[in-house]
């Protein structure tokens, strides 16, 4: 009755803070929020001008008062002040709409191999943006749980979360990492890997925007059955004028992304080399699930299937499992407060 009462008073959030896409989950009203984690700001005031959709289509078109920036770089802060802001956005915007009266506690999602530094900043960043308590789940521990495979059992689970700024690999079992490995490799590298192609083979500068579409419309990680053309508009730097040409999928499979999912897949094969014998059986038959917005790149199931031997699976809806997995830990606050989990932590 006592929670029930709470409730009318107070809305608990889970955050999935993330290098590109920031998603606040509300406890009994799902997914409120879906933002690119980009904050527009006024150079001097700072003042906040935009966040989220408004300030990503600024990200390399902004008048010389105005900067946008991106505050999360490979899975962590690289900007305290802006991520704050960002963070008392999201938190606003969750209060405004639900009317609440107390401030919410926030289960924040957070890469493996984040340092205790790291945690301090985004729990003191969440704390000042307006959460009252904070909890922390490591984010392939929250996209296992969000993506619905059974953590608490002994039989093994196996989630690949492939994010903007980091890839996160974890074998799970009875509620517990038993192994993972995260490296600062994901989206953002395959955008960076294809405007150093279009500028070191064509003299092409592109943006940022650019080369995400590029990635979205014709990047692959395995040959398509029918290759793709894409027409791309940029800025020749020989002659200093825009310019256009065309690429294929293939050059951009084999030329440009070839190394970044390369190092995904290597991290995965690392992970089950390390896994002990019994839960090595248990991914036979089970396989492993691959979340997060680079799960989407067209073959990269086939590519990491092909390498490791084992059925891969592709979460319904990658781009939200972490964030469905804080909500599903929102209904677990009250134990997770007493309670010491491996890969759950309140601080």
């Amino acid at each position: 009755m006592w929670n029930r009462i709470k409730s009318f008073f107070t809305n608990d959030i889970g955050i999935d803070l993330g290098t590109a896409n920031t998603l606040v989950y509300v406890k009994d009203r799902g997914i409120v929020m879906r933002e690119p984690s980009v904050v527009a700001v006024q150079t001097g005031t700072h003042r906040v001008l935009a966040v989220g959709k408004e300030a990503k289509r600024m990200l390399g078109s902004t008048p010389g008062n105005i900067v946008a920036i991106r505050p999360m770089k490979s899975g962590v802060i690289a900007d305290f002040d802006i991520t704050e802001k960002m963070l008392r956005h999201c938190i606003e915007n969750v209060q405004r709409t639900s009317r609440k009266l107390r401030k919410p506690r926030a289960v924040v999602a957070v890469p493996g191999d984040i340092t205790e530094v790291e945690k301090r900043a985004v729990k003191d960043s969440a704390i000042r943006a307006g959460a009252r308590e904070v909890f922390m789940i490591e984010e392939p521990m929250a996209a296992a749980i969000g993506v619905g495979l059974p953590v608490s059992e002994p039989d093994a689970s196996m989630i690949v979360d492939i994010g903007g700024g980091t890839t996160d690999v974890a074998l799970i079992s009875l509620a517990g990492i038993v192994y993972s490995k995260s490296v600062r490799v994901g989206g953002d590298e395959m955008d960076n890997a294809i405007m150093m192609h279009m500028r070191n083979r064509y003299n092409l500068l592109i943006g940022e925007r650019t080369a995400e579409e590029i990635k979205i419309q014709i990047g692959s990680a395995y040959k398509l059955e029918q290759e793709l053309k894409f027409e791309v508009k940029g800025r020749d730097v020989v002659r200093g004028r825009p310019a256009t040409l065309e690429i294929t999928s293939q050059e951009i499979r084999e030329e440009a992304l070839n190394d970044v999912v390369t190092k995904i897949v290597d991290s995965v094969s690392r992970c089950l080399e390390n896994a002990p014998g019994q839960l090595s059986a248990d991914l036979v038959d089970r396989g492993m699930v691959l979340a997060g917005g680079g799960a989407l790149l067209t073959g990269i199931d086939r590519r990491i299937s092909d390498m490791t031997g084992l059925p891969v699976h592709l979460a319904d809806d990658p781009l939200s499992a972490v964030a469905e997995g804080t909500g599903r830990v929102l209904d677990e606050l009250e134990w997770l407060s007493r309670a010491s989990v491996p890969g759950i932590r309140s601080r």
